[in-house]
């Protein structure tokens, strides 16, 4: 551009010295092409090039009226097009502000170059073709300011849209490479909060502290917290408190009163960090302390600074174990329909047909009458438990019901088909346990339920459910035979059980029960410091 304009600028004035107008926009050009992204210096030059654009407009025009190539002001054509090359710029750099002001610029400083005087003495200013030059170029850098954005939005192909499981394959492949490059190829919530935990012990000391994430029905869980004493936390959004703030607000909110659901009075200062990934709110970090004003804006500051790191993490391994729920949610699914539709109905085509057999036997055929007796009564017995395993692999914890209400079914339904007597004793608490953990607990339920109907030949069965989150106990125990007769499938069941244990940090306990039959509990965290039963039920005799 510097070259056009300076080869019209000769042209049209036949006068050298004008070249020194575009010496001065080189020089002017220099700040935003050398240091293009520099905050200050860049626009300062794209300003100082439509200052000398302007002014050279008006002297390059007067000279171009004395040497007579090019009269009524319209040598100021010669310069003007380089005003596209600052305005162009600022556009290109998505600045439309910075753009406006150069236009103003712009006009103000070609008034000022229109006041150089013609042949005649009078300012360039008021000569038509001077005016209609500079409002055709003012008009063409309106257009290039703030157009230039839609035009480059018009022009850019589309991105090709990925087909959705071509895309989920894509993602799924880098959680994967993800994952396994992780420390410890870890991505348990729990184990991620507990390590927040400890980092913010040593930033801000307190008594009590917690890691919450949202559940789903507007309410929180537990994932880990520390303290001397268990902590009732209050786990609503919708209550007037600091927890429901700073979901909310995204802002850390510090608080002069316990964010638990009872705490005995004193001084107390609360701190409630969001943990915020992009735009959304996935948990909560509450620090407490008995102590009045511990939390000052120098700690908030520093809480912050570790929060913000972890958040992305958290996100990734609660995001982690969705994925991973649905995956295993839909196998069960499918494994169900299979075995639903392939062979359950096979073997019941079975069963008629050795009904039809027993139907058509001859007189005096009593020894084959009775094998096929035999034969029917095992096509039920496999019938009857493959009907109990398409149970098992439909049961999930309903978010309404909770993980006590989903134990007792299967325990009934099962109870019923032995003719077990079930107890149950019921020690829920209000708050949940991650959705991930409530499903782990359920199936190590789900299998020490089977194996006590299927190896123990046991008259009773207990079942006990204790959640107080992060804590839960699960215990069944019957008064069957015990391990004295163990089977290989159920020294496998026992596998099962310990390895869905670990996948949630819990520990699994196999004890014999006096005077006999055998106790598995499996529990997860540490006990609370309280004793209350809040549902006690002794179901009736074949339920």
């Amino acid at each position: 551009m510097l070259a056009l304009v300076a080869a019209l600028t000769l042209t049209f004035t036949e006068d050298p010295r004008q070249l020194g107008w575009i010496v001065a926009l080189a020089i002017a050009a220099v700040p935003a092409f050398v240091a293009r992204d520099h905050h200050i210096l860049a626009p300062a030059g794209r300003f100082a090039e439509v200052v000398v654009t302007g002014l050279a407009a008006g002297s390059v025009a007067a000279s171009a009226d004395a040497a007579g190539q090019v009269n009524a002001g319209f040598g100021a054509e010669a310069v003007l097009p380089y005003l596209a090359v600052p305005l162009l710029t600022a556009a290109l750099h998505r600045r439309a502000a910075e753009g406006a002001v150069l236009l103003g610029v712009a006009a103000v400083s070609m008034v000022a170059g229109g006041f150089f005087p013609d042949p005649e003495g009078d300012p360039t200013l008021f000569q038509p073709g001077y005016l209609a030059a500079c409002g055709q170029w003012l008009v063409l850098g309106v257009i290039v300011t703030f157009a230039a954005e839609t035009m480059r939005q018009l022009l850019q192909p589309p991105e090709p849209t990925p087909q959705p499981y071509a895309e989920a394959t894509r993602l799924l492949t880098q959680l994967r490479s993800v994952a396994r490059s992780l420390p410890g190829a870890t991505l348990d919530p729990g184990g991620i909060s507990e390590h927040l935990l400890e980092e913010l012990r040593a930033v801000a000391p307190g008594h009590r502290a917690a890691v919450l994430s949202a559940s789903g029905g507007g309410r929180l869980v537990v994932l880990a917290q520390t303290g001397a004493e268990r902590v009732d936390w209050e786990t609503t959004l919708d209550a007037d408190s600091a927890i429901a703030d700073a979901w909310a607000t995204q802002q850390p909110q510090v608080a002069s009163r316990s964010q638990a659901r009872t705490h005995q009075s004193g001084e107390v200062s609360s701190l409630v960090v969001p943990l915020v990934a992009g735009v959304r709110t996935i948990g909560l970090v509450i620090l407490e302390t008995d102590a009045s004003g511990a939390y000052p804006s120098v700690v908030v500051q520093q809480v912050t600074e570790v929060t913000g790191p972890a958040a992305l993490r958290l996100e990734a391994a609660l995001l982690f174990d969705d994925v991973r729920s649905l995956a295993t949610n839909e196998e069960r699914q499918r494994l169900a329909r299979e075995i639903h539709d392939g062979v359950a109905q096979e073997l019941v085509m079975v069963g008629y047909g050795i009904d039809n057999a027993q139907a058509t036997l001859p007189e005096g055929a009593e020894e084959t009458a009775e094998e096929l007796r035999t034969l029917r009564a095992e096509v039920t017995r496999v019938i009857t438990e493959l009907r109990l395993s398409l149970f098992e692999l439909r049961s999930e914890v309903d978010r309404n019901g909770g993980l006590a209400a989903a134990i007792a079914e299967y325990a009934r339904t099962l109870g019923t088909s032995a003719g077990l007597r079930v107890h149950f004793t019921f020690d829920e608490s209000t708050a949940r346990l991650p959705a991930a953990t409530e499903a782990e607990l359920l199936r190590i339920a789900q299998e020490a339920i089977t194996n006590a109907r299927k190896h123990a030949g046991a008259s009773n069965l207990w079942v006990t459910c204790t959640v107080d989150p992060p804590y839960a106990e699960i215990e069944v125990s019957d008064d069957g035979k015990g391990f004295a007769d163990e089977r290989p499938d159920g020294r496998y069941g026992l596998t099962i059980m310990a390895e869905r244990a670990e996948r949630i940090r819990g520990r699994l306990k196999i004890t014999p029960r006096h005077p006999s039959g055998t106790t598995v509990a499996v529990v997860l965290g540490t006990p609370p410091r309280r004793d209350s039963v809040r549902d006690s039920v002794s179901a009736p005799e074949g339920e």
